[in-house]
């Protein structure tokens, strides 16, 4: 069974830094995309990064381009966000989710894309 399970959220101080975890286990990544979205109280979820099957590919939200790096580790069958200089506007629950793609080497940050979804975990940065 297909299971993706985040970790790593925090409260954090503005300027700060997370590394996001995304632990999956039911699936081998080599066949699947995963994308990090994120959603806060009254806004839609948006798609903030995406790493392709292979892991050649990646996509990034304009939003957090140069702040944030996404990586996956295949022996650990986890997908890693590294968050850099946290502003107040990237609180929200981070979610990661999967969608197969068996070497597509495709990406994308459209959240219907996606079939498979985690729980979540908070992030929250404040003074």
């Amino acid at each position: 069974q297909l299971q993706l399970v985040e970790s790593g959220g925090d409260l954090v101080q503005p300027g700060g830094s997370l590394r996001l975890s995304c632990a999956a286990s039911g699936i081998t990544l080599d066949y699947y995309t995963i994308g990090w979205f994120r959603q806060s109280p009254g806004k839609e979820r948006e798609g903030v990064s995406c790493i392709s099957d292979t892991g050649d590919n990646t996509a990034y939200a304009d939003s957090v381009k140069g702040r944030f790096t996404i990586s996956k580790d295949n022996a650990k069958n986890t997908v890693y966000l590294q968050m850099n200089s946290l502003k107040p506007e990237d609180t929200a629950v981070y979610y990661c989710a999967a969608e197969l793609s068996l070497y597509t080497n495709y990406v994308s940050l459209v959240v219907a894309d996606f079939p498979f979804w985690g729980q979540g975990t908070q992030v929250t940065v404040s003074a």
